[in-house]
Order: C-alpha cells, then sequence, then structure tokens
C-alpha cells in the first residue's frame, strides 16, 4: 500500500514501490502530475511545474515548445504545447484558468532544474488566475500517485491471468 506520511508541516513525505518524493504541502496539484503555487511577489499569480514523479516519467527536460503567448487566455485542459524529455515527447495541458503569464526564464540557460528542484525553481510557466477545476491538496494527490503506481505495476503484468510476472522461456 501507499505510504504517505507526515513529514514536516512543509512537505508531505510519499513512499510507494521503487518511487520516493517529497510535496510541499502549500502546493495545489493537479490530476495530471502538475503542481500549482501562488508565484510572491505579485498577487493572483501562479506558477506551474511538473511534479517529481512527471519528471522522472518523462525525464531531464529537453525542451519546452509552447503555443500560448503572454496575454492570451488559458483554460484548463487547453493545449499549450508540448515538453520533450529524454524518455518522451508529451503534449502540455493547462492546468490553470487566467492569462498567460510567461515561461520560466532559467529552463533555457538550466532546463534540468525541472529535475533537480521540480517543486520549486524548476517551474515551467506562470499564469495570473488561478486552478482550473478538479485541482487536489496534497494528500489527495499522494492517494492519486500511489494508485496510478498500482496501476503502472499491474499493467506490466496484464497478460498474466494471475497477476504474476510471467514465467522465463526457454
Amino acid at each position: 500500500m501507499t505510504a504517505a506520511e507526515g513529514g514536516s508541516a512543509e512537505t508531505v513525505r510519499f513512499r510507494h514501490a521503487h518511487f520516493s518524493a517529497r510535496f510541499p504541502a502549500s502546493h495545489r496539484y493537479a490530476p495530471s502530475h502538475f503542481w500549482m503555487a501562488p508565484a510572491g511577489g505579485e498577487p493572483g499569480v501562479w506558477r506551474v511545474g511538473m511534479t517529481k514523479f512527471a519528471t522522472r516519467m518523462l525525464g531531464e527536460l529537453v525542451e519546452m515548445l509552447l503555443e500560448v503567448r503572454p496575454g492570451e487566455r488559458v483554460a484548463g485542459g487547453q493545449r499549450l504545447g508540448t515538453v520533450e524529455g529524454f524518455k518522451a515527447v508529451s503534449d502540455l495541458f493547462c492546468v490553470m484558468e487566467g492569462e498567460f503569464v510567461g515561461t520560466n526564464p532559467l529552463l533555457s540557460a538550466e532546463s534540468c532544474l525541472t529535475h533537480s528542484d521540480p517543486h520549486g525553481a524548476g517551474w515551467l510557466y506562470e499564469v495570473r488566475g488561478g486552478p482550473a477545476e478538479g485541482d487536489l491538496d496534497v494528500h489527495a494527490y499522494v492517494a492519486l500517485l500511489g494508485a496510478t503506481i498500482d496501476r503502472l505495476h499491474a499493467s506490466r503484468y496484464s497478460d498474466s491471468a494471475s497477476g504474476e510476472p510471467p514465467a522465463a522461456s526457454d
């Protein structure tokens, strides 16, 4: 089972199978494995980034190509562009409602920040507005993450009727 333990008042520790992480309790989370947090400094502006789980699935960020420009309205579920990692290329969908502010300027020089500091300096973009419907607190997110990892693990063995790893063949 998933072990979500309260860490400090600032993070929640998650351990399951071969994955562990600490998730900031102050952030909001999307079921699509993105986090959202107030940017600080400018009221109503939120930063969005990939969770540690998402960065593990994608691999280190290679390139982010966005089709949206600062000042444009964005909505939850809207395709913003693509993210390319060492392991995969994926569409990037918005998890916010509001006005697109811009991207993280540090990523053009240090894209590894999404992997080395995914819940902090490795944020992807900013939006003036708020989280889209369906956002989760940290406890709901770690429960969803545990179920996601269970499904991924089960799908490895879906060809086996017993749910056990297939027997080695000669």
